[in-house]
């Protein structure tokens, strides 16, 4: 999958799944919604039930700012499979106006709700991709 494509799968995707590992190196994955602005993704700690504040996504990131955030599409027909993975470096912003306001431009939730925080910037360092579609034999 060339680049533009997977930009494009970016900027559609409604949500993804961000991995990220703690100091002790054990991996952990959750579903987030997020935003790309053409140059880096943004997720925000929003209003929803949580069972703590204190997230392990969030100690994992200050403890080791290496991520990676996986979009995909499954459906039956299989010629329609595709994901796109981001590797970067993830980093809480201080100025979370901009975010906020990419965020809120793809979710409407958003516009009615700004998320509370905090939000994290994503910086891409590497995309890679694949879709059924560029490979006949599937």
């Amino acid at each position: 999958m060339d680049g533009a494509s997977m930009r494009a799968r970016l900027f559609e995707a409604r949500v993804g799944r961000l991995a990220t590992a703690g100091t002790d190196g054990r991996p952990h994955v959750v579903p987030i919604t997020f935003a790309f602005d053409g140059e880096s993704l943004f997720f925000a700690v929003d209003a929803k039930p949580k069972r703590t504040t204190d997230l392990k996504r969030l100690r994992n990131i200050a403890a080791n700012p290496a991520v990676s955030v996986l979009v995909d599409h499954y459906e039956d027909d299989w010629t329609r499979l595709w994901w796109v993975r981001v590797d970067g470096t993830a980093r809480i912003v201080e100025d979370t106006a901009p975010a906020l306001e990419v965020l809120a431009r793809k979710y409407e939730q958003y516009r009615r709700t700004r998320p509370p925080g905090p939000v994290v910037a994503i910086s891409i360092d590497r995309m890679t991709g694949w879709a059924a579609a560029d490979n006949p034999a599937c």
